[in-house]
Parts: C-alpha cells; structure tokens; sequence
C-alpha cells in the first residue's frame, strides 16, 4: 500500500507539502498542488482520514439527523445532503430520531462523540433537550425543516434551512374556493411542529383571501401521520354539514385520507375535491392524479449543507434562517379537467424533472411558481 512519502518522492516534494495538499492546512502552489494530486491518483494513495483529523481536527464528516425511514419527504432530503457533501469531500453519518424528544437528544449526543464537524437536525416537536445540548457544547448546526424560535439576548442561535409554507398552503385553498367550494377541511399535522402552525395559518388565510369563514370544526389533527389522518378525514366526513373539499397537510397524510374517503364510498373528486401539501413520486399516477404543493426537498438537503460548510468556515456570523420556494403543481384531484396534449406531456416532465432533483415547476402552464 503506497504511501505519503511515496507520494512526496513520486510528485517531487516533501512529506509536509504532501499533508498541507491533502489537509488543506497551508496554501500550496497550484502547479505543486497538481502534482501532488497527479501522484496520489497514480499510486492509488488512500489518505488515512483518523490521522488526518488528528491534523487538522476536522473528521469531514456531517451528522444527520431526521426521520427518513418514517417519512418519504425527509428520505428526499437525505438525497440532497449526501449529494451536497459528497460535492464538498465530507462523509455523512445518519441517524434516525424517530420524532421522538428522548431518542432525538440521545441520536444527536452519539453522533456528536463520533466527533463530527458539524449536524443537521429536523427538530421534534418539542426539541428543547436538543437545542439545549447542541447550544451546550457549540456544536456547528443547521436546522432543517421545522423552524424553532430559539435566542440568546434576542439574537437566534441555529442556523435554519426549510421551505415556504404559509402561501403555499393559502394557494391550494384559494384555488379550491375558486371552483366553488365554501367547506373546505384541513387535515393538519402533528402539533408543536413550525410546519403545521405555518400550513394552519395558510389555510385561514386562504380562507380569508376568497371571502369565507374560518370554521375551527373543519380542521381535524392528522398527526403528520396516514392512521391518524384516516382518523381525522372520517370525522370530517361525519360531520351534519362534512366539508366539499379536502387539504391534507403532508404526503402520509393524503394516503390517510385517500383511505378513509374510499371507506366511505366517496369519489375524488367527483364527491369531494382533494389537494395536498407534499408532492411525492407516485402522485400522478393515482386516478385522479393529485393536485399538490411541491417542496424542493432534495435542494433543502443541499442548501443545509451549503449553510453548514458557511457556519464552519466563519463561526462567528449571524445565525440565519433560509427559506426555499414551493411549486403548485396542477392536477386533477381538485375537480379541474385533465390537461391535454403538449399541457400533458409539460406535467409529467415536470414530475419527473421534480423528482430528478430539481423544484418549482408546475405542471400546468397557467399555474407558476410560489415564493
């Protein structure tokens, strides 16, 4: 197995210039740094990265923690940031939190004595355990996701990467009440989280913006969750005066209510128009295809990284919080006419170019993108 003095004799240079190259700790002659580079790939040198950190104590390695088992929108997310990091030469450790508290602060503590340079976390509802550990040791962080109002003498401590949810949410309300419908229902998220706030809040003012009344009756809490939205759906479907039109606030969510409409022999959207929050790979191919808000998960991954590679490189700078746009991708499971010829074919390319890694298309050409 070569090594780092057979790469300084190969390039033609000494052991240290050889560590700087690798290490990044000095500046290095572009033409010295190319040899060193050239004779590394020639030899097939493998850098010992537990020497290294030792160096430079850096491990160029990210933990990440977020529910990507129990949550397709987050296993989207985890695309983006093991892309984005690999872009940058850091490894990614993955921890699931389950969305619980407990297990949330003890994942991050372990991924903390793995001694990484830095984390990304989506935070629980009730992340004050967590917030107080990573505050407690100065770990370099990224929220991801769920916002959380957290400050020292009024400034925010954690850097924030999520998307727009409260236009977004107003969008899909606006456009049902724009087909007729006065009862549309919602069928919110888990509470505490900032998403579920900020998509409740979308819809009352989508509400307000096409003229009608907030009922607090049509809103049900889904729990984030497809069992619990199944749950919250049937009970607005019994109620004396159910809802003509249906928002689901995530994409387990929708599978919940799409379970519990079919339980009570109703037709989407020829009995009850549906739209929800959170497109997902397979929502136009349900029959009627779904009419949703895109999140640009995977460039909410990615921009977490880019954040975090900013917070490591300057410490001392001010916490901030970055917010990504939404795309209204127009379908049918509102009640809206299926769109034809070059309309069609824009739809599923938009889908497929979504899903590719690329947000904020729509997949009706009238219909643009939120911000």
């Amino acid at each position: 197995m070569p090594t780092m003095a057979d790469v300084a004799r190969s390039a033609g240079v000494s052991v240290a210039t050889v560590s700087h190259v690798l290490n990044e700790t000095r500046p290095v002659l572009p033409h010295t740094r190319q040899a060193v580079l050239d004779a590394v790939e020639e030899l097939g040198y493998t850098p010992n990265t537990l020497a290294r950190s030792l160096v430079t104590s850096r491990t160029r390695s990210i933990g990440l923690a977020v529910s990507a088992i129990s949550n397709p929108y987050f296993t989207e997310i985890l695309q983006g940031v093991e892309a984005a990091a690999l872009e940058h030469g850091y490894g990614l450790l993955i921890a699931d939190p389950h969305d619980d508290p407990e297990h949330e602060r003890k994942v991050v503590r372990l991924l903390h004595e793995r001694r990484v340079d830095g984390m990304i976390v989506a935070p629980s509802a009730d992340p004050g355990a967590l917030l107080a550990y990573l505050g407690r040791h100065a770990v370099p962080t990224v929220l991801l996701d769920r916002v959380v109002d957290d400050r020292v003498d009024g400034a925010p401590r954690f850097d924030q990467v999520c998307a727009e949810n409260t236009e977004p949410t107003a969008r899909l309300v606006t456009h049902l009440a724009g087909l007729g419908h006065r009862r549309i229902g919602l069928v919110a998220g888990l509470s505490g989280l900032s998403t579920t706030d900020e998509r409740i809040t979308g819809y009352r003012q989508g509400l307000a913006a096409a003229g009608l009344p907030a009922d607090d009756g049509l809103v049900v809490p889904g729990n984030s969750e497809s069992a619990g939205a199944e749950r919250a759906t049937a009970a607005l479907m019994s109620l004396a005066a159910p809802p003509t039109a249906l928002v689901t606030a995530n994409n387990a969510m929708t599978i919940g209510a799409l379970r519990a409409l079919r339980a009570h022999g109703l037709r989407v959207p020829d009995d009850i128009a549906l739209c929800c929050f959170d497109d997902f790979a397979w929502a136009d191919l349900f029959s009627p295809r779904l009419t949703a808000v895109a999140q640009p998960s995977r460039e909410i991954g990615a921009e977490a990284v880019r954040v975090l590679l900013e917070r490591l490189a300057a410490p001392g700078r001010s916490a901030r919080t970055v917010r990504l746009p939404c795309a209204f991708v127009h379908r049918t499971s509102c009640g809206c006419p299926e769109a034809d010829g070059e309309a069609a074919a824009a739809a599923r390319a938009a889908a497929g170019a979504r899903h590719a890694g690329y947000s904020d298309h729509s997949a009706h050409p009238e219909e643009g993108t939120l911000s």
